[in-house]
């Protein structure tokens, strides 16, 4: 069974509510007009990118990473932008979505071709491509993940703390009450542990006829309020979009490479394969764990998955910051852009990781 086949089988099993394979693609409009917010995204993806390109090529002996994801500098409101962007959704209908770097091997790297086959047509490199041994889409989030998981740490820990104070104080100072209103709630209360806490689930009481029964409400409410801060999404993620995979999956038809996403984080990256993704969206029973699927603001509010980083492979272990400054840019009638672009820091790979996850001996 190829890459392919494998890929192929996963998608029969993901439900059609999430993604349906059989469905053509919707094919969409170029946007009228860019934000300062969009272009500074982009450049931090360009960064992403970047960094991760330069880390193989000077780590690695075996390997060479080259560009290949579709890109140009022109934005929406610039001339010539929307020939660019109806080229692109005609290449997705064509090919799928190239991911933003190959990694070959050093005897199959073909050095005419150079470091970068993004602008190159298809056509020309579609046997060159297919030697690829992976196929890795970069995307970067504007955090830095330890101090982040240090935050939630203690969230988590002081929300829990005032969970079982709550707790406590309602079944010694009320639980009379709760004998004569409703005895389920004693037995909810007592069940509420530090394994359960992230799945607890119930309907606060909202009574009224007395003022210890007002209270008692009142503290049923804080109760619950703590309880769904915890169980909050508190992880960060990888964050493929719902609408690629149809044209990633339409990509891996052709090529037969595997794919994976790499998410560039301000101090770490992390990676996942393609397949596993497939894979976690046939097990409903892992949603919220391991992933949610949810509108994503910071990405124009596309349907995002987003793949918790702790159940995925570490690629870097440590990044240095880049360089960044502001840029102003002049579009049609006078409007400006402010942006920020980024430059340099250096990633630092987890080879072993990063071996385990391209499924590789050597590096």
């Amino acid at each position: 069974m190829t890459y392919f086949d494998e890929i192929r089988e996963l998608t029969k099993l993901i439900p059609t509510t999430i993604v349906d394979f059989s469905v053509n693609r919707e094919r969409t409009s170029p946007p009228t007009q860019a934000s300062s917010n969009f272009i500074t995204n982009k450049e931090q993806g360009d960064w992403a990118e970047d960094l991760i390109y330069r880390a193989i090529n000077e780590s690695s002996k075996n390997y060479v990473a080259v560009r290949y994801g579709k890109s140009d500098d022109l934005i929406a409101g610039d001339e010539g932008f929307d020939k660019f962007y109806n080229e692109f959704q005609d290449e997705l209908d064509t090919i799928g979505k190239r991911p933003d770097l190959l990694i070959f091997r050093k005897e199959d790297f073909d050095s005419s071709l150079g470091l970068d086959i993004s602008k190159i047509n298809h056509n020309i490199i579609y046997d060159y491509v297919k030697k690829a041994i992976a196929g890795l889409e970069i995307r970067s989030s504007a955090f830095l993940i330890d101090k982040y998981e240090q935050e939630m740490q203690r969230r988590s820990k002081f929300h829990s703390e005032k969970v079982f104070e709550i707790k406590n104080k309602i079944l010694s100072d009320y639980k009379d009450l709760l004998k004569q209103k409703n005895k389920n709630y004693i037995e909810l209360l007592e069940s509420i542990n530090e394994e359960n806490i992230h799945i607890i689930s119930f309907r606060r009481p909202s009574w009224k006829a007395t003022e210890r029964l007002q209270n008692l409400s009142l503290l049923f409410k804080e109760l619950k309020s703590h309880i769904n801060i915890i169980q909050k999404r508190d992880y960060l993620s990888i964050t493929p979009k719902v609408e690629d995979l149809k044209v990633v999956y339409k990509w891996i038809e052709i090529f037969n490479v595997p794919h994976y996403y790499f998410q560039v984080f301000f101090d770490k990256s992390f990676g996942i394969s393609f397949k596993e993704i497939l894979a976690f969206l046939t097990e409903p029973e892992k949603e919220g764990e391991f992933y949610e699927i949810s509108p994503d603001v910071k990405n124009q509010n596309k349907t995002t998955i987003k793949i918790n980083t702790g159940k995925t492979k570490q690629v870097a272990y440590k990044i240095i910051e880049p360089e960044h400054k502001s840029i102003r840019k002049e579009m049609g009638r006078g409007r400006l852009l402010f942006y920020v672009t980024f430059e340099g820091g250096t990633a630092y790979l987890n080879i072993e990781n990063l071996k385990s996850l391209l499924n590789i001996d050597d590096f």
